[in-house]
């Protein structure tokens, strides 16, 4: 497939001069296509967009959680990678759009579900990234206090607030708003902040692996501990829905890679940079989560999972401080890109007229710290099972939608004008498609309705919510994928639409 360059329009598409008016009602500048000689995202910054994000602080802690779950490392890493290769699939099949249309996500939601249709799956998804906005802006503050305290000699003598110290809350504040400061800026400061992000995070998490591997003069017993799980049995009871949580972690963005890919030069550019990134990335972070914990138990007699708690237990003030601004990097590289700029361009396709990618931005901003979902990681069994196992159930749902509208329906063609029109063939019924709509929610129901926790350590019932839908329950992704795409495929086939 060759990689177009920049000018070379083979394949490309842009609306005409005056074609659809950027103020109309379903059109503000942020939302109409990029420009053909603006996409010029290459390999390299999808690669880097990939590594910014995959080196983040809830990344390193999933080993740790599929180990406290009773897997080995082994059973840990092959878990994730396996999960990251999965994800990879529907991430460049939906973000095929990006380069060939200019598009983000929730205009790209309007061919399958309906010039307003799409305002359901936008905002199921803004939803989502607006709750991991405030779990990964929460890490980051606290990742900050910790380090700070530690620098300055603690903070055991600080008032508290809502039951935590004050210089914890400020702490937080500041960092959301740095945040917010940079994705004001735009997308085109974001591919800078990615650019340099990347390498500096590797460096100092490579950092973290020589110093603690010179401290425990090699690494300790983790490495050779035995699978509490085995292989038989217990293992798949506990993998099935390890791996549709681990799925889950990035299925958020499977969903609107079109607002990053949208920007690329071409699709080489986004199946090698998105290719070289995730997958990798995330499978070679959890091997290095591993080794530096394994190395933390043969230096202080237990495995030390958190590299904030980690680093925290160094004496130099050099390596606290560069400590201190890799979880700042590392934080923000993720945060802006997975958690604020969908929601940003979802909320602005609820009201184009009122609010433009930057108001969405601090929307998304607002809300995710007012539902206050970082209690969802207090536990893995919270966080994997029933945080992940929900949302990658829903999100499932939709992208089994949209890959069967774009590849099976559409066959890839679509008519750019018509995505931002009334009365056009992605009105259907009053702006809504009720095939979509069907699709989505029989989807939903199999992939999540049997949902069920173990006695008290989640909000379901331990029955399910359907009980003779458990048995899916575990597989809530692939379940909402699979039966949502077939769904969706026999509703619309027999219409088949050339765009």
């Amino acid at each position: 497939m060759p990689d177009h360059t920049i000018g070379d329009t083979r394949d490309r598409v842009e609306l005409a001069p005056g074609e659809v008016p950027s103020d109309g009602r379903f059109a503000n500048p942020d939302l109409l296509p990029v420009p053909v000689e603006a996409r010029r995202w290459t390999t390299y910054n999808f690669t880097a967009l990939w590594v910014g994000m995959a080196h983040n602080i809830p990344s390193w802690l999933l080993a740790s959680g599929l180990v406290a779950l009773g897997m080995d490392w082994k059973q840990a890493v092959l878990t994730i990678a396996l999960a990251n290769l999965i994800v990879l699939a529907p991430m460049l099949l939906i973000g095929h759009a990006g380069p060939k249309y200019g598009i983000p996500f929730p205009v790209l939601a309007r061919a399958p579900f309906g010039v307003r249709g799409a305002n359901l799956a936008a905002l199921i998804r803004a939803a989502v990234a607006c709750a991991w906005f405030g779990i990964q802006t929460w890490i980051g503050g606290s990742g900050i206090f910790v380090l700070l305290g530690k620098v300055f000699g603690g903070w055991e003598d600080a008032a508290e607030i809502a039951g935590q110290p004050w210089p914890l809350w400020l702490c937080f504040i500041l960092f959301w708003a740095l945040e917010l400061a940079i994705i004001y800026r735009g997308m085109e400061a974001l591919r800078r902040f990615e650019n340099w992000a990347a390498p500096f995070v590797i460096v100092g998490a490579l950092a973290l692996l020589v110093w603690i591997g010179v401290k425990a003069g090699g690494f300790g017993e983790l490495l050779d501990q035995p699978s509490k799980l085995g292989w038989g049995e217990d293992f798949w009871q506990v993998f099935f829905p390890s791996l549709m949580g681990m799925i889950a972690f990035w299925s958020t963005l499977s969903l609107n890679i079109p607002d990053f890919t949208r920007f690329g030069a071409g699709q080489r550019s986004q199946i090698l940079g998105q290719t070289l990134g995730l997958p990798t990335t995330m499978t070679l972070f959890a091997l290095l989560s591993v080794f530096v914990t394994s190395g933390s138990e043969a230096v202080y007699g237990a495995p030390i999972w958190d590299p904030v708690e980690l680093v925290s237990k160094t004496d130099s003030v050099f390596g606290l401080l560069y400590a201190l601004v890799t979880v700042l990097v590392a934080t923000i590289s993720v945060n802006i890109a997975a958690n604020v700029v969908s929601p940003a361009y979802d909320l602005a396709n609820l009201a184009p007229r009122r609010i433009n990618f930057r108001r969405g931005a601090l929307i998304t901003g607002v809300v995710g710290v007012l539902i206050m979902p970082w209690k969802l990681t207090s536990t893995p069994e919270l966080y994997i099972y029933t945080w992940l196992g929900l949302v990658g159930g829903l999100l499932g749902t939709v992208a089994g939608i949209l890959i069967a509208d774009y590849w099976v329906v559409r066959r890839t063609r679509l008519s750019l004008p018509d995505l931002y029109r009334e009365g056009g063939p992605y009105w259907y019924t009053g702006g809504w498609n009720i095939s979509a709509v069907a699709a989505f929610v029989v989807g939903g129901v199999l992939a999540i309705g049997g949902s069920h926790s173990a006695p008290g350590q989640g909000p379901f019932p331990e029955e399910g919510l359907i009980p003779f839908l458990k048995p899916l329950a575990d597989y809530g992704w692939a379940v909402g994928v699979a039966s949502s795409f077939l769904l969706y495929t026999a509703l619309m086939i027999r219409r088949r639409p050339t765009r």
